[in-house]
């Protein structure tokens, strides 16, 4: 059995930016054209007029303030309300392969590792761009590795469910150096239409090496355990797919075929799940809660992260315990904890013990007990 060991990290994060004002101003303008276009239903009572959103309402619901997208005109046009992004020819890199090289790229440097020293990718995101080829035996060419590659799609747990795949593979001795890379293009499989919903999510892409630690050419963390745990639930959803062209209506603009949550529901269900699984996790190792140094959560939302610092730490968590991303980032789903620990670990001593984690649709819930080494 072989100890496996995280050696590097790499964050691409797009140029363009949409804070929240300028989300504010043209998803009101689109409410103000759709108000418009059905007055008067709206005043037989048959249709429920949109009301407006604001900036301050998006803080105070989220701790979100701006987010990165690969295209923010298509979001801003109150006509559209969607990212454009260019079709793509079958001999070129998707858009989601040609993030994942930038990531992969940062990653690889800092661990001091080239791409044809990886004999395994795990493209783990939330959504991917079609069934097949995978897109990680895509990234995987583009990176001249070896080996195999896979996709995996646990929702916003990918990256976690993805570390622990390619850790128990390292320790098991089948591969000696993984990368796990999650594309994630939040924006479009969002509603921008949506009030409740539309400043939640924004596009990133983190990538991470793992490989024996006894390979590792610098400072390092030690994945010491992992836990991973799944448990049905509809309050998170996006019905479309492949088969959606099989049904009656299948081209409709449907609701359903776009991001949809019951957001008290999952506040009510995933915070207490989120922190027994982390409590269990810990104590099953051993850890106690004096001992961790860091947690790097899913950043989704400020108060759930919050709830669950308090939790595990048994107190309110100081800032740098727990640092947050999503201010700047929004929800970017699987990569939001990998953000965290990318741009907030450097700091952290020898023997220092630090828990990644990240949890949102399935239910699933994964997190990572590492040490710096």
């Amino acid at each position: 059995m072989f100890q496996p060991a995280i050696t590097g990290s790499g964050v691409f994060t797009p140029q363009e930016i949409i804070t929240n004002d300028e989300l504010v101003a043209a998803f009101n303008a689109y409410a103000d054209r759709y108000n418009a276009a059905h007055a008067d239903a709206i005043a037989a009572g048959e249709v429920e007029a949109m009301g407006p959103s604001s900036a301050e309402f998006i803080t105070n619901a989220s701790g979100i303030e701006q987010r990165y997208v690969m295209d923010k005109s298509g979001v801003l046009d109150p006509d559209r309300m969607y990212p454009r992004l260019r079709q793509r020819s079958d001999d070129e890199p998707g858009i989601m392969a040609e993030i994942a090289l930038s990531a992969c790229g940062d990653a690889l440097a800092a661990a001091g590792r080239s791409g044809s020293e990886v004999d395994l990718v795990i493209c783990a995101a939330s959504n991917h761009e079609r069934p097949y080829p995978a897109i990680a035996v895509e990234i995987q060419q583009l990176l001249s590795a070896g080996g195999f590659a896979f996709d995996m799609n646990v929702a916003c747990s990918s990256a976690t469910f993805g570390i622990q795949a390619a850790a128990d593979m390292i320790r098991a001795g089948s591969v000696r150096c993984a990368i796990v890379v999650s594309p994630e293009i939040c924006s479009g499989h969002l509603e921008w239409r949506d009030r409740d919903c539309h400043f939640i999510f924004g596009d990133v892409c983190t990538a991470m090496v793992l490989e024996r630690a006894e390979d590792a050419k610098g400072p390092h963390f030690l994945v010491h355990s992992t836990r991973c745990a799944t448990q049905f639930s509809n309050n998170i959803r996006n019905n479309n797919g492949f088969l959606r062209r099989t049904r009656e209506h299948h081209m409709d603009d449907r609701r359903d075929m776009l991001f949809v949550q019951e957001g008290r529901k999952v506040f009510k269900e995933v915070l207490p799940l989120v922190s027994k699984h982390i409590a269990d996790h810990m104590a099953e190792e051993g850890v106690a809660a004096d001992r961790l140094k860091r947690l790097w959560l899913h950043q989704a939302n400020k108060t759930m992260n919050d709830f669950i610092g308090k939790k595990v730490m048994g107190r309110t968590p100081e800032p740098e315990e727990q640092p947050n991303i999503l201010q700047d980032y929004a929800n970017t789903s699987s990569a939001g904890s990998i953000i965290a620990f990318s741009k907030f670990s450097d700091d952290l001593q020898p023997g220092d013990a630090g828990l990644i984690c990240s949890f949102g649709a399935g239910y699933s819930v994964g997190s990572v007990l590492v040490e710096r080494a």
